[in-house]
């Protein structure tokens, strides 16, 4: 067999694979619950949406204190924490102010360097109009005016190198994470979304809101 042929085998062995792997990526676009259109959606912004998963929307400031801590070589020293720390998934949050959904994007807090928290526990209801809730995927997507950090059943998972989902996006961008998959209705889960004005180093003289916040679902 001569090398021309032999190059042109090549080439088209090339061409083929390089579809296959391009129609394996679409393939995996398509199903990928953090990029694809949802099958549905429930908007937590509205009354109807809150009412839909029987929750509640629950708001308290922060307040920053100081406390007991050491250097890295272990000498007792002082620092400073934030009180509440309400992102437990059985955290008491009974006493907090109930807010109206449609006030997600009401500013809130005490400007400048502040934090504060916004909870809901939903409850995964059997249907979303037509569409059947059993085994789907949840996504929970908002954005945090400035940052935002999102607890879903008192835990706060991260990575080296992460960029968004439960932790920090960037200024003014979208937290989009699974917080449920293979649902069942009548699950429930508890989302607790952690608020910062910011830039922190640049301390902004206005406050925190959530421009939205809505649950997707897809089925698998």
């Amino acid at each position: 067999m001569d090398a021309h042929r032999l190059l042109l085998m090549g080439a088209s062995f090339l061409v083929l694979a390089i579809g296959v792997r391009q129609g394996a990526l679409r393939a995996q676009g398509a199903l990928d619950p953090l990029t694809a259109k949802p099958d549905a959606s429930i908007d937590l912004a509205t009354r109807e949406g809150a009412g839909l998963v029987q929750g509640q929307w629950r708001y308290h400031d922060t307040r920053i204190i100081e406390v007991d801590h050491h250097t890295p070589d272990g000498k007792p020293n002082r620092t400073y924490d934030y009180e509440p720390h309400a992102g437990a998934a059985n955290y008491d949050d009974s006493g907090w102010e109930v807010l109206d959904p449609t006030t997600l994007g009401k500013p809130r807090s005490t400007g400048k360097i502040c934090f504060n928290w916004y909870r809901i526990n939903v409850t995964i209801p059997e249907k979303i109009g037509e569409f059947d809730t059993s085994g789907a995927t949840a996504v929970f997507d908002t954005i945090a005016d400035d940052y935002g950090e999102i607890w879903v059943d008192g835990k706060l998972p991260r990575d080296l190198g992460q960029k968004g989902g439960s932790v920090v996006a960037g200024f003014n961008a979208p937290n989009r994470l699974v917080v449920g998959r293979s649902l069942k209705p009548g699950q429930k889960i508890s989302i607790a979304v952690f608020g910062i004005n910011g830039p922190i180093s640049d301390a902004p003289g206005n406050w925190i809101f959530l421009r939205h916040a809505k649950m997707d679902f897809y089925k698998p």
